[in-house]
């Protein structure tokens, strides 16, 4: 496959077995610490693998994100959006502010609210019940793509009610998927530093799990580029791995850059912080070989990365840009390069410009509408 391009002998071989079979940790860790030539046979394969498994279609979603709350117990080390309930900046959005967003959003042909916020204190299940219910109730068919297992763990808490009967709840009050976020990078040892007050590995992976089981299926996602090691990015990939093994709940893996310039652990003096370019194409590309068509939806994040970058990104393997995202004050607030809204006609020419085919999906990818 590989004619005389300059490749060692051991990426050759693990690249000639991804595909057409599963490649180890061992083998995903030996690729994502290549260096030189041979990064382009590496971003070839996940690129011809993509092709195979999903076609030339990129696609996206027409959503907005909606959040409802800058208050936040769980103050994570890479945070800049989230406030104190005393800060002059802190803010609940009351319901009229919430259809007002929703409003604007539907207007622009939206399909999915992305309804997200930080963790209040007293935020129990009947709370998110009446978000969820307050947006269907008005807009029935746009799909809620909503909290997070954080969130979720912590109401069911509040509420004094198990995992399972907090997910049929909100399920029954309208959540349609769930965000891949509170993932982080999946290893207790980094999360000790960045987000000690979140829930551990181990209780992410029950929550998810139990909200696949009750039949709320959602993202996956890694947050990588801060203390984390390339082993761990590579661990947390198997993780997301085995766990759709048994469940085929998620419907996209979402890789996600860390923008640090303004995060906590940046302005209190952590360095070597924010991940390179190609080590940014390599974990694409990993994905895609670990993945293959297990998870065939592996999503480039044009917010954290700008425009013309995610548009190189989708040669590494991936094939989504995620959604118009207006609203996403979480993006906003951590320095997004280039803003926090995309056009359906931008999207649409990045991936033309290509020579690929935009189309615009739902919350699932179970429909998709043509782009003129």
């Amino acid at each position: 496959m590989f004619g005389k391009l300059p490749v060692s002998s051991k990426t050759e071989k693990i690249l000639t077995k991804s595909l057409d079979e599963e490649i180890s940790v061992e083998e995903a860790n030996h690729l994502m610490n290549i260096k030189g030539a041979d990064l382009y046979p590496l971003l070839a394969t996940a690129d011809f693998l993509r092709q195979e498994i999903v076609g030339n279609n990129v696609t996206f979603i027409n959503n907005c994100n909606i959040n409802f709350t800058n208050i936040c117990t769980v103050r994570c080390g890479f945070c800049a959006f989230g406030k104190d309930a005393d800060d002059p900046d802190a803010y609940i959005l009351d319901d009229e502010a919430i259809l007002a967003k929703a409003h604007g959003a539907v207007e622009k042909g939206a399909r999915e609210f992305t309804l997200m916020g930080g963790v209040l204190p007293d935020a129990d299940v009947e709370y998110y019940e009446h978000l969820l219910q307050l947006l269907k109730g008005a807009y029935p068919d746009v799909s809620i793509h909503g909290f997070s297992p954080t969130m979720i763990n912590d109401a069911a808490i509040l509420s004094g009610i198990d995992m399972a009967e907090a997910c049929e709840r909100l399920k029954s009050a309208g959540l349609d998927t769930l965000p891949g976020t509170a993932a982080e990078i999946l290893t207790d040892r980094s999360r000790e530093i960045i987000c000690p007050e979140k829930v551990t590995v181990q209780e992410w992976i029950d929550a998810v799990r139990t909200a696949h089981e009750v039949g709320i299926p959602g993202s996956a996602t890694i947050m990588y580029g801060h203390v984390e090691t390339l082993e761990e990015r590579v661990e947390h990939i198997d993780i997301i791995r085995s766990l759709q093994e048994e469940t085929n709940g998620f419907t996209e893996f979402i890789p996600m850059t860390f923008m640090h310039e303004y995060s906590p652990i940046f302005l209190e003096g952590q360095r070597n912080l924010g991940a390179t370019g190609t080590e940014d194409l390599k974990l694409y590309a990993v994905s895609r070989l670990m993945l293959k068509d297990l998870i065939p939806n592996i999503q480039v994040s044009w917010v954290k990365m700008g425009f013309r970058f995610a548009q190189v990104a989708l040669t590494a393997g991936t094939n989504d840009l995620g959604g118009t995202l207006g609203g996403d004050e979480l993006s906003e607030a951590s320095g997004a390069p280039d803003g926090v809204e995309a056009s359906i006609e931008t999207l649409g020419n990045m991936v033309r410009n290509l020579g690929r085919n935009p189309i615009e999906r739902n919350s699932k990818y179970t429909e998709f509408y043509p782009i003129e």
